[in-house]
């Protein structure tokens, strides 16, 4: 019997991402930000015709299986980069990327399971004159960009997939072989991609870096944060360590995680971390009271602050709903 299956990952460039004189670029628009990629994956093809992503990693593999013990398997699939546009409308120039040879270690077979993964990624063709923290000291070319998927298949048929290795830069999201979104990264490190991201400091330099990877939120709370971005929220951003609401305070403002990881806390305890794409501080607006939580960022954070009189008050009541006891806030 032949089981097959299939990870994919889209990397895209959010909202204000960027820093120093690259935010200037794209502040005047002559680069652009993306929107989100689809909940649902869809097809490539399309997706990269309509410039919905950066870059793509598509890890497909199978094994055959015998009276339960795996005696064949393969992998395929492979990465794509998007074209770079720069400029204004018609006045825009396409700029071809330079692809990586995809990276593919020996699958790990074992009698009821085996394990594939696949490093894909580039760089823009676009030059980027810059200084860096390593040797040369001094880069044209711009940095390199890349996700490293694993999946597991066993012989019963089911299948893990996991993003184990990633440039800080930009943010990923994963796929499972359904198309479904499965997890994302929850931190952009723009500064440390844009200065060492290149030669030896890369995967195919035999250098990769683990990515934070945070849980997917709600499809509400997605619904919801398309109507914040709408309202042009004021931005804050938070160091690690920082608290960006304390329990007990007052509360008359909702918060878009946009990027980093944020810790709840209750009673001077940890509950959970929440990632990019969470909507939060609606408790303390729907009661008209305070704050039932502590967040504080585990990584430098940027959150969208939005006064409570700009959201239906209904959409908050129903984020309210989907929370755990313990995890309101």
């Amino acid at each position: 019997m032949r089981i097959e299956s299939w990870v994919t990952s889209l990397s895209w460039i959010p909202l204000g991402a960027t820093e120093g004189f690259n935010r200037l670029s794209f502040g005047l628009r002559v680069a652009h930000y993306d929107p989100p990629p689809p909940e649902l994956l869809g097809d490539l093809d399309e997706l990269e015709v309509n410039d919905r992503f950066r870059f793509a990693n598509q890890l497909k593999a199978w094994i055959e299986v015998q009276d339960g013990r795996i005696v064949g398997a393969g992998q395929g699939g492979g990465g794509r980069i998007n074209l770079t546009r720069v400029g204004f409308g018609s006045a825009s120039i396409a700029f071809t990327p330079v692809a990586l040879p995809d990276l593919r270690p020996a699958p790990d077979i074992g009698p009821t399971r085996a394990r594939f993964m696949q490093t894909a990624g580039g760089r823009t063709g676009f030059p980027t004159p810059r200084r860096v923290r390593h040797e040369p000291y001094f880069q044209i070319g711009s940095p390199v960009a890349w996700s490293t998927l694993a999946l597991t298949i066993h012989a019963d048929g089911t299948a893990e997939q996991q993003l184990v290795g990633a440039s800080s830069f930009p943010r990923h999201w994963v796929y499972d072989h359904r198309g479904r979104l499965v997890a994302k990264t929850g931190f952009i490190d723009y500064d440390t991609w844009w200065r060492e991201a290149f030669g030896a400091h890369t995967p195919w330099g035999a250098e990769d870096s683990a990515p934070i990877v945070t849980a997917v939120e709600s499809a509400l709370e997605r619904q919801l944060s398309v109507a914040i971005i709408d309202a042009k929220p004021q931005f804050r951003r938070l160091q690690a360590g920082r608290t960006l609401v304390e329990q007990g305070e007052p509360g008359n403002e909702l918060f878009l995680l946009f990027d980093g990881v944020l810790q709840v806390e209750v009673d001077g305890k940890p509950v959970t971390q929440v990632g990019p794409g969470a909507i939060l501080g609606e408790m303390a607006l729907l009661h008209e009271g305070r704050r039932t939580a502590t967040l504080r960022a585990v990584t430098p954070c940027r959150v969208a602050v939005i006064p409570k009189d700009r959201i239906d008050r209904q959409a908050q009541e129903e984020v309210a709903k989907g929370r755990a006891p313990r995890t309101e806030r």
